[in-house]
């Protein structure tokens, strides 16, 4: 099944996208959860991708040496820890290394037309719709966008 092939070679590149930028699959895709979520806590990190208080502080941690998260005090419970993401560093360490991706993406998109942008759209916005469903059924809980 072709979604399956796309599904495959999507992780294979994001892990070749990762080790070039000196981290794991793994980190990368938290990493880019985090920078699409914005200022969260560790716990709401936890809560939303199911990792434990114990994977989340690893992870962290590993983001937080490369410079891509801080760690921020609440200002209101300094018990709470707010993740922050670095954008910039972030941009900075993967902009280049999706440059090639981004650069043909456009160049297949632009060969489309807006018909088929249409079609292909529907298609990915119902496959998020089952996958979220699926996430959610399999770790018992609603998803939180």
């Amino acid at each position: 099944m072709i979604s399956r092939q796309y599904s495959d070679i999507s992780i294979l590149m994001h892990e070749a996208i990762a080790r070039r930028a000196g981290l794991t699959g793994t980190d990368h895709k938290y990493l880019g959860f985090i920078l699409q979520k914005g200022e969260m806590t560790a716990g709401e990190l936890s809560n939303a991708t199911g990792l434990t208080t114990g994977a989340v502080t690893g992870l962290i941690d590993r983001l937080e040496k490369k410079k891509l998260v801080k760690r921020q005090f609440d200002k209101n419970d300094r018990r709470k820890v707010i993740i922050v993401p670095n954008q910039q560093n972030t941009t900075k360490l993967l902009s280049p290394l999706f440059k090639e991706l981004q650069d043909k993406t456009l160049k297949l998109l632009s060969s489309l037309s807006e018909n088929e942008i249409e079609v292909i759209e529907k298609y990915f916005t119902a496959a998020i719709k089952i996958m979220k469903e699926t996430t959610e059924t399999l770790n018992g809980k609603q998803w939180k966008a």
